[in-house]
């Protein structure tokens, strides 16, 4: 069993690299130097040298403040480079995993967002990652579509530690405290992949689009709180954490006030059901703390 994973110097590239596979799995990884997705013909290539039984897209750009004023590379990486996996996967009939995002919402419905809820992205990385999801499913029938929230991990850029450097300087932080999601480690991620990709293996059809994120949800305030209570044995006193608006720290793009997704149906049909976010948040802090 073959694995193609697209992306592998992200987060959940990376935990996917690292994540513990069954015997006789083998994965070949590639980041964005060995591999652009937005390369037609590059991308399909790939897919017949490496000849995988199942490919997993965890490449995106994702600088979402950027993505408003560099709209032809969001649309690219987003939305062109999906379009050309599902295409070369199509070719040679074999699934496609894909990742997306809560911010393919608005962020006004008052629950949790189901799979099946109007979409209505509100900038530039929201619409490319929409558009590439629906590249995908037009493209490519054997298909997942994963959409997660708040992504974070001990490797490379995220929320978790940003906080902790941004602390290490200065006595106080202002964060938001009217955006809600769910903190989702990029390890749990790669867990949920492998189990759906077991699932495939042994001839499942449950082909769509799925939400996993952590269980429950916080403010990005509350967040930062739980960041440094939890860093707070090896980094010492938490700084102090003010509460601001939205509209107290105004960013290029909007975001969703809402990103809560319902994590139900990944559950019903792959037996997947999220850890509570704090506990897993406990699990990345120590691995941040062992290696300071």
């Amino acid at each position: 069993m073959k694995l193609l994973v697209l992306g592998a110097g992200g987060q959940v590239g990376h935990e996917l690299c690292r994540l513990a596979w069954p015997v006789g799995y083998s994965v070949a990884a590639f980041d964005r130097a060995g591999l652009d997705i937005t390369e037609r013909e590059k991308v399909f290539a790939a897919v017949t040298r490496e000849r995988p039984d199942i490919v997993v897209n965890a490449a995106a750009y994702t600088a979402v403040d950027r993505a408003e004023s560099e709209p032809e590379a969001a649309w690219a990486g987003n939305c062109t480079g999906p379009a050309n996996l599902a295409a070369a996967c199509h070719e040679a009939s074999i699934p496609l995993i894909h990742l997306s995002t809560d911010y393919v919402f608005d962020g006004t419905k008052t629950g949790p967002y189901r799979e099946d809820d109007p979409v209505k992205p509100l900038g530039v990385y929201g619409e490319s990652k929409e558009a590439g999801d629906r590249a995908v499913g037009d493209a490519l029938p054997q298909h997942v579509i994963l959409r997660t929230a708040w992504v974070y991990s001990a490797h490379g850029h995220n929320f978790v530690k940003t906080m902790l450097r941004l602390a290490a300087d200065r006595p106080a932080l202002r964060v938001v405290a009217d955006q809600i999601g769910s903190p989702t480690s990029a390890g749990d991620i790669a867990a949920a992949i492998g189990v759906i990709v077991a699932r495939l293996v042994a001839g499942s059809t449950l082909w769509g689009t799925y939400h996993f994120a952590g269980g429950g949800a916080v403010s990005w305030h509350g967040f930062a709180e739980a960041i440094f209570e939890l860093a707070s044995p090896w980094r010492g006193p938490p700084p102090l954490v003010e509460a601001i608006t939205t509209a107290d720290y105004p960013t290029p793009a909007r975001r969703p006030a809402n990103s809560v997704l319902d994590c139900r149906r990944i559950g019903e049909a792959f037996g997947i059901v999220p850890r509570p976010w704090r506990e897993v948040l406990a699990e990345v802090i120590g691995e941040l703390g062992a290696s300071t």
